[in-house]
């Protein structure tokens, strides 16, 4: 983390463990590779990207069997995921 924190190291990867209280100025993009079991998590691992007046990106892989979730997510915060464009250079 202390790698992570000053620079030396540009790639994290955490666990719903590390999702609240990681202050990281430098975060600007999350990708989970799965969605939390428990939706009040989601907007805790996505809060690290974007902070600090900065712009963030977060990123979902999600299989056919996280639809219900990810529109559980979706209604339970009144927000739309939009799917991720074929050009990426379009979120930036």
């Amino acid at each position: 983390m202390s790698d992570f924190r000053s620079g030396a190291s540009r790639v994290l990867i955490t666990t719903d463990i590390w999702a609240r209280g990681l202050d990281v100025q430098q975060v600007s993009l999350v990708i989970n590779y799965d969605l939390p079991v428990n939706r009040e998590l989601y907007i805790h691992r996505i809060g690290r990207s974007g902070r600090f007046g900065k712009k963030g990106v977060a990123v979902n892989f999600v299989k056919d069997d996280d639809l219900n979730t990810l529109k559980d997510i979706e209604q339970y915060y009144s927000t739309q995921i939009d799917e991720m464009p074929m050009n990426v250079a379009d979120l930036i």
